[in-house]
């Protein structure tokens, strides 16, 4: 009897692996999402992975999955399940990126078809949860003061360090007392499913498939209710890939511009603002990410995209509303030691 041929996938920042499995024409891949142990408690208690609202085991995923499916968008058909042990068998929905080149750039009209699918996601009611299996119900995490914080603290934790400075309790007072009232405006937007990592690497191209489903979906499973901007700013200012600014302001232009012909209320002012303030608490969130993936955990691959990022927290910083963070920032926050215009070319990772 012929046996499934596997083949491993290069895989991502996380813990889970993926293997790519052929038997003819058949194909299929093999996820193992293990359950994530709890770290160290860091605040009152708890591991930073219960503040920041990751998920901890693979129902997530499949509640995700489920739910996005059923509103038409292309996340992968799941085959079979083992869900105490962490695996699945799901749809390959291939290998053709939203990106080319060397280094990778991105191509316009599928970054414009992703906007499409953040405008119909943000459009119609988010449930704030999905069933599983019966009986088994996900309940989406709410995208809380205390989530933000924890992760816009990364910045103190890891980058900072890493450039050499001393990061004192009065310095962590007043930026974590900044962000406090900066991020009001997000965790009082209306909620909608926040993916989370709604960028290149989690976007893959069914060019065979039609409108929505033409953007393939995947690596959601740290999805939470939170402010529509947030997957806006993923997408637009994309960790591993240049966006050039003239991209990305003409894309946010397509999404505000949608998203008022099917809601006459809403105020893109508001949007902006709110999108530059998430935009910059995410870049501030990478750069600790980034330099904690070499630090702690042997990746040292990450830190070539630290300059990008650095230029995306700038463009965030330049709106009006920020101008007592940037001021923080530019007191304390050194730039990347690498100048951007001499950093070697990012590949996006499979």
């Amino acid at each position: 009897m012929e046996r499934w041929r596997r083949g491993r996938i290069q895989g991502d920042a996380s813990t889970r692996s993926y293997e790519r499995l052929r038997l003819g024409d058949q194909k299929a891949l093999l996820m193992n999402s293990p359950r994530r142990p709890d770290g160290p408690p860091v605040r009152d208690g708890k591991p930073y992975s219960a503040i920041a609202h990751l998920a901890e085991d693979i129902l997530p995923f499949v509640a995700m999955t489920n739910g996005l499916r059923q509103f038409g968008f292309s996340a992968p058909q799941i085959f079979e399940a083992e869900l105490a042990d962490g695996f699945l068998i799901l749809e390959d929905l291939g290998t053709e990126p939203v990106v080319a080149g060397d280094p990778p750039a991105p191509i316009e009209e599928r970054y414009a078809a992703a906007i499409d699918v953040l405008v119909a996601l943000h459009t119609r009611e988010a449930p704030n949860s999905v069933p599983v299996a019966p009986h088994v119900t996900h309940w989406l995490p709410i995208y809380d003061m205390d989530a933000y914080l924890i992760e816009a603290e990364l910045l103190l934790d890891w980058y900072l360090p890493r450039r050499g400075v001393a990061v004192t309790e009065n310095m962590r007072h007043e930026y974590t007392a900044v962000w406090r009232d900066l991020l009001t405006i997000a965790v009082e937007a209306p909620p909608t499913w926040v993916l989370r990592d709604f960028h290149s690497p989690n976007l893959i191209w069914l060019p065979e498939r039609e409108g929505i489903a033409r953007v393939g979906l995947i690596d959601y499973q740290d999805a939470m209710l939170g402010p529509s901007a947030y997957d806006v700013a993923s997408l637009l200012q994309d960790a591993r890939v240049d966006i050039p600014e003239t991209m990305e302001v003409a894309q946010l232009a397509q999404y505000v511009r949608k998203r008022r012909e099917k809601e006459p209320n809403f105020d893109p002012s508001d949007f902006i603002r709110l999108y530059a303030t998430v935009a910059a608490q995410r870049a501030s969130k990478i750069l600790g990410i980034f330099s904690r993936l070499d630090r702690r955990d042997g990746k040292p691959q990450y830190l070539r995209h630290i300059p990008r990022v650095w230029d995306y927290l700038q463009r965030s910083l330049a709106h009006p509303s920020l101008a007592v963070l940037k001021d923080w920032y530019a007191a304390h926050v050194p730039p990347p030691e690498v100048p951007a215009e001499k950093r070697e070319p990012a590949k996006v990772d499979s």
